[in-house]
Formats: structure tokens, C-alpha cells, sequence
């Protein structure tokens, strides 16, 4: 059986925010080209995402907001939706298929059909909140996936974990006052969004470090404050949001990662998986703006995850 399913889709590659924007298709074109020059691609299942119904989006979003985003599709050029953040007439379906990925990772996983899932999509999630979108952000895919998991595969507990150099803000707008759902991030602050340094619920597990943080920094917070936290919780399946913008080559932030932290990083959650017995892990792309450092860090993250 293939371990791990690849799951993205073609519309993911339409949205534009216009020239020059960091969050552009070249992303999932680099992605790709890594992938295929690595030869991991043998070793995967791929999968075209779906689109995401209203029903599933609005187990994350407040209707009233997915029906705004509806209304707010330009019929042609770009609409700003904050300073960051832009739609074009191919956005929302996008958008649609981002999380649909997310939702189609969650089923081969709790299906047993793979053991975990990667979905290489954009727009990605983790700053859009339970109303509103921001910082290159629409519709939080991974808690959209996390919900569908709770509420239609019937789990008690799921874990979110979040390595991107921006705080999930969206995420942890959303799962707040879920005990169900533990978070545990790590992120450059003080910095965009300016949020999550004030951990109000015992399941957010926020962890700000200093600009200029590296790998060991990293790798002591995973050992001393979310492994112990996540073991308490015992996870019945593990959410990750892969951004990959804390790496030293990215702009983007000030932290100073590399491959090997991230597969490290990865090795560790299913390791954790495995003791909380299961496997199942679904990930999916957050930020990561370097072109070369992004194809490589994630790569290195779907090799891990394919025992390869």
C-alpha cells in the first residue's frame, strides 16, 4: 500500500493576487518540479482535490461569510479584500479546492486507504478566521478538515500543529473554545499578525520565539513544550500546517530553519502518531515564499512522511 497520498488540483494554480505578490502559482510549480526531480513521485497516490461544499466550509466559517466571499468575486481583474489580501474570478474556486483537498485527505486517512496526506494547494488557511479573511487567506483548510474529521469521522480529540513563521491566528480563532482540537505552534514574534503570545485556553499550545530563531531553538520547543502536551491529549489524528517560511533562505521572516528541521520536525509527529495508535496525519501547505527553499523543505516533509 502507497503511505501517503499527494492531493492538489489545477484551479489551485489560477489565483492571482497580481504581479509580483509572494503568495503566486509559481509556489505549487516549484513544488512540483522538486517533487518530480526527486523521484518521490513514484512513491505517492495522487489525487485531484475536490470542491468544498457550504455544508463543510461552514463547520469552520460563519455562513454569513462564505456567502460575503461569494459576492465579493470579481468578474474580471482584482478586488482587495484587506491590503494583503486580494480575490480574482478564479479565487473562490480555488479557494473551493483547497479545502476540498483537505477534506479528501481526511477521508483516505480515516478510510485506511493511505496513512497520511500531503496537499500541495493554495490559497492557504491558517490566518483566516472564523468571519473574516486576511493575510493572504480565505478559508482555513485545516480547520475545515479538523472539523470534518470531529464532526463526520466521529473523533473525541485532534491535534493542529502549525510551524509556519506567521501564528495561526485564524486557527486559533476558530478553535478556541474547542477543547477537542489542541493547537500547538511556533512562530516569529512580535510579528504579523501580532496575536497568539497569550495563551488563554489550556489546548492552544502557542509558542512565540524571537526573531533569528534556528533549528535548535525549534527543535527544544517540539521536545520540552508540545510533545508533552500533545501526549496528554492523545491526538486520534494529527493536523499539520505546513508552512515553510521560517526557513533561513525566506524573506518572508527572520527565523532560521532548513530542511532537516522540518523533516526532523515531521519524523517527530509520527512518531507521536504511532504512540497515540494510529498513523493518520493529514498536511497541508501554509506559507513558504522562497521558491527553492520551499520545494526543498517540502519535500524533505513529504519524503518523511512516505518512510523514504
Amino acid at each position: 500500500m502507497t503511505t501517503t497520498a499527494f492531493i492538489t488540483h489545477r484551479d489551485c494554480w489560477l489565483h492571482e493576487m497580481g504581479s509580483f505578490h509572494p503568495e503566486c502559482p509559481d509556489r505549487l510549480a516549484a513544488i512540483n518540479d522538486r517533487l518530480i526531480a526527486s523521484g518521490l513521485e513514484l512513491y505517492l497516490s495522487f489525487h485531484d482535490a475536490p470542491v468544498a461544499t457550504e455544508e463543510q466550509v461552514c463547520r469552520a466559517h460563519d455562513s454569513a461569510y462564505f456567502k460575503q466571499l461569494v459576492e465579493s468575486v470579481p468578474e474580471h481583474g482584482i478586488r482587495h479584500l484587506d491590503p494583503d489580501t486580494a480575490m480574482c474570478p478564479s479565487t473562490l474556486k480555488a479557494a473551493l479546492r483547497s479545502a476540498g483537498a483537505g477534506i479528501l485527505a481526511t477521508d483516505l486517512v480515516m478510510k485506511g486507504e493511505i496513512e497520511n496526506a500531503f496537499c500541495a494547494v493554495r490559497p492557504p488557511g491558517h490566518h483566516a478566521e472564523h468571519g473574516k479573511a486576511m493575510g493572504f487567506c480565505f478559508l482555513n483548510n485545516v480547520a475545515i478538515a479538523a472539523r470534518h474529521a470531529l464532526e463526520v469521522h466521529g473523533l473525541e480529540r485532534v491535534a493542529v500543529i502549525d510551524f509556519d513563521v506567521h501564528h495561526g491566528n485564524g486557527t486559533e480563532d476558530i478553535f478556541r473554545e474547542d477543547p477537542r482540537v489542541m493547537m500547538a505552534s511556533i512562530f516569529q514574534h512580535p510579528f504579523y499578525p501580532y496575536s497568539g503570545a497569550d495563551n488563554k485556553s489550556e489546548h492552544m499550545v502557542n509558542v512565540p520565539v524571537a526573531a533569528g530563531t534556528r533549528g535548535d531553538g525549534f527543535r527544544q520547543v517540539v521536545t520540552d513544550v508540545w510533545l508533552p502536551a500533545l501526549r496528554k491529549h492523545a491526538p486520534q489524528m494529527i493536523f499539520i500546517s505546513a508552512g515553510f517560511d521560517a526557513h533561513y533562505e525566506d524573506d518572508m521572516g527572520s527565523c532560521g530553519l532548513v530542511e532537516a528541521d522540518y523533516a526532523w520536525a515531521t519524523e517527530q509527529l509520527k512518531a507521536l502518531a504511532e504512540e497515540c495508535g494510529h498513523k493518520r496525519i493529514v498536511s497541508i501547505l501554509e506559507g513558504g515564499y522562497a521558491l527553492s527553499a520551499l520545494a526543498r523543505s517540502a519535500v524533505a516533509h513529504v519524503k518523511v512522511l512516505a518512510d523514504l
